[in-house]
């Protein structure tokens, strides 16, 4: 899951938050170069909220920042929360915030867990990580162990130093193959290993845009629904509507008009409306909308085709609509 993209926080200052909503900063260490681990727990060492594999959680930082990070740890300790932050200089600072100032025994906020890359059964997988996005895939390779179903990884990166979590990879063997483009730049031939993979694997990818895109073309004849990404940011597949359109509220006899430039939550904020929102960026899932009619333009990263297709939900932080009228369920 991205370790620096910008949330817009529902509650940023971790002193605000009520003590069930704080954790403390129990350990940290590196990981790999420009990749710092945090195990978190509760302050008085309670029972964490329970998670599954591809969950992701919102931290709060005490500098007002609030962040998203996969959770990599084993879902069935409740007593603690493991993240991975990579450290990006050319960030808004969430990143470089844990890297600098984030200590142990410091406190943060948090939000979730929340999971949308949930792990679904299959008789196999192909898992594909760029860089720090192993961390949601980590607790799907343990997943898929314990439950002894087949399974592969490609996991890429720059070099090997800059691979967190080789030496717990080393243990499963060919299943996991590295690439490490280095000083070269060639790059991996994702067509081929996705070929290679059996035809009823479901692929599960997250990394960097360029190769979520190379994994949903090389997976383009598996049946849909079977190849899912995580992006870092959100997808749109053109330009938004430039003329406004119609908002109704289903339930009450209110109509807005949602402009240009106007995102749907700031136009139904300005309208009185409440609405619970944490990235604003189309990448949590928090503020997802039932659609009841009207053509939604989706702009999130987090349906899938066969989603979108269907037009029941939509996330209003980015998404607009295709439709003169769009009617929601609030």
């Amino acid at each position: 899951m991205p370790n620096d993209s910008p949330r817009s926080p529902v509650s940023a200052d971790p002193a605000a938050a009520s003590p069930v909503d704080r954790l403390v900063v129990a350990a940290r260490r590196v990981v790999a170069d420009q990749v710092v681990e945090l195990e978190l727990q509760r302050p008085d060492a309670g029972r964490l909220p329970d998670w599954t594999p591809g969950a992701h959680l919102d931290l709060m930082l005490p500098n007002g920042l609030t962040r998203l990070y996969s959770l990599l740890g084993d879902p069935r300790d409740a007593s603690s929360y493991r993240i991975a932050v990579q450290r990006e200089e050319h960030g808004d600072g969430g990143s470089r915030f844990v890297h600098d100032r984030l200590e142990v025994g410091d406190m943060v906020g948090f939000g979730g867990p929340r999971n949308n890359f949930r792990l679904v059964p299959a008789t196999s997988y192909a898992f594909v990580a760029g860089g720090i996005g192993i961390t949601p895939i980590l607790p799907m390779l343990r997943a898929a162990t314990v439950l002894g179903i087949d399974w592969r990884l490609l996991y890429l990166g720059r070099s090997p130093g800059a691979l967190a979590y080789l030496a717990e990879l080393a243990g499963h063997g060919d299943r996991v193959q590295l690439h490490c483009s280095g000083s070269s730049g060639a790059r991996a031939d994702i067509d081929a290993w996705i070929a290679e993979s059996p035809s009823d694997a479901k692929v599960y990818a997250c990394g960097p845009a360029g190769l979520l895109d190379a994994v949903v073309r090389a997976g383009a004849n598996r049946r849909a629904g079977w190849v899912r990404v995580e992006r870092f940011t959100a997808t749109a597949s053109g330009p938004a509507r430039a003329t406004p359109f119609a908002l109704e509220i289903a339930g009450t006899d209110r109509t807005l008009i949602v402009e240009p430039g106007t995102t749907v939550v700031e136009t139904l904020r300005i309208a009185g409306f409440d609405v619970l929102t944490s990235c604003a960026r189309g990448v949590c899932g928090t503020c997802e909308t039932e659609v009841l009619a009207g053509e939604p333009d989706h702009r999130d990263a987090l349906l899938d085709d066969a989603e979108r297709a269907r037009g029941n939900c939509f996330f209003p932080c980015v998404s607009r609509s295709r439709s003169d009228r769009l009617v929601i369920a609030l």
